[in-house]
């Protein structure tokens, strides 16, 4: 049966819209699934999100977990409990397990707006009985959670597994990705399913607004006087914690987003903006501001730092883009921002201990 047929119409929904970078994006939640109601403190936070302000939010390296629980308090979430569950009645139980905390989106909602592409989470499970002419197109299976892509009649089908053998959820995206719709399996909660939709969310993203000049960087950003400096590379370089000390040693700086910002190229200058998408931290700013430059980290035992010709720079920015690498069509709208990225901002390697000296290095090497 072809996606688009799976919605019906009679099917109580409630929907909201959201604004990233730009690009408007809508999610809908079929019942009964509902969107959390924030607190009245939460929605003064939102408000100062929604302004640009920093809540206080700071990255969090893999040293320093702590920084969760601060982070937690700051944004006003709470955890549910053995003791409070055990307090709750059947009804409070159900309307938990289908409740998605929004929290992380809030601050880029909006009132209208022509979506790029629609989400629609669904009650009940994907019929996968045309699982026999799927076509694999992507495994990813070398950390978790794992995610398997598949062709089907025009659709791509992913499958999710938070751990091996345990399966969440099934998205399906229609060929141009502007109709996205998320089925979790049969007794899923929201948590896991909140994991899922963002990712869902993601993938969508990175298909439609790869026509439009704007590419996912897995990056931290730290702004500093107005201009936006991106930290990337390898998985465990340290971007958190070389961001975390920029905004310990240099005034005036503060955190953009500490995972996957999103870049724009706008009248031929490079823009980069927060997104719902920060990894750990939550940090979710609906901020902006022109690149000054980009950096890529490498672990070292001295601090040393030289700047990326063009097509260093260009592969070095290819690799950290998230992608959908399978997908040639998606990769050859890439592939020009990432040019023009690589042609118009300064990029550079720093080859660094986490420390004071290669903040340091790194600011008078880039505002020279």
């Amino acid at each position: 049966m072809p996606m688009r047929k799976k919605v019906s119409i009679f099917v109580p929904m409630e929907s909201k819209l959201f604004c990233i970078a730009g690009h408007v994006i809508e999610v809908r939640l079929e019942s009964p699934w509902q969107f959390k109601e924030l607190s009245k403190e939460q929605n003064a936070l939102v408000e100062r999100l929604k302004a640009g302000e920093d809540a206080g939010v700071e990255s969090v390296p893999a040293d320093r977990q702590e920084q969760l629980v601060v982070n937690d308090a700051i944004m006003g979430k709470t955890t549910m409990t053995k003791a409070l569950w055990e307090t709750m009645n059947q009804q409070e139980k159900d309307t938990f397990r289908h409740t998605l905390d929004f929290l992380q989106y809030a601050p880029f909602e909006v009132e209208g707006g022509d979506p790029l592409f629609t989400l629609t989470v669904h009650a009940d499970p994907y019929d996968d009985s045309s699982r026999g002419a799927w076509k694999q197109v992507v495994a990813v299976d070398n950390v978790l959670p794992y995610y398997y892509g598949y062709e089907f009649e025009g659709d791509t089908i992913y499958e999710y597994f938070p751990a091996p053998g345990i399966k969440a959820g099934v998205f399906v995206q229609n060929a141009d990705a502007t109709e996205g719709h998320y089925y979790p399996c049969k007794g899923v909660g929201a948590v896991t399913t909140l994991m899922q939709v963002n990712t869902s969310l993601m993938i969508q993203f990175t298909f439609t607004s790869a026509f439009r000049d704007t590419v996912l960087l897995h990056a931290s950003v730290t702004r500093h006087k107005g201009m936006a400096n991106l930290f990337f590379g390898v998985s465990g370089t340290g971007k958190s914690t070389h961001s975390r000390l920029w905004h310990q040693y240099v005034p005036d700086s503060d955190l953009m987003n500490d995972d996957n910002p999103v870049i724009r190229i706008i009248d031929g200058k490079a823009v980069v903006f927060g997104t719902p998408w920060s990894g750990k931290t939550l940090c979710y700013r609906n901020v902006q501001a022109p690149i000054r430059a980009l950096v890529r980290l490498e672990q070292s035992p001295e601090n040393k730092m030289d700047r990326l010709h063009s097509l260093q720079a260009y592969a070095s920015v290819l690799a950290a883009c998230s992608s959908i690498r399978w997908k040639h069509s998606v990769m050859d709208a890439i592939v020009p921002t990432v040019e023009k990225l690589a042609m118009t901002v300064p990029c550079f390697r720093l080859q660094c201990r986490p420390d004071q000296e290669a903040v340091e290095l790194c600011k008078n090497t880039i505002e020279q």
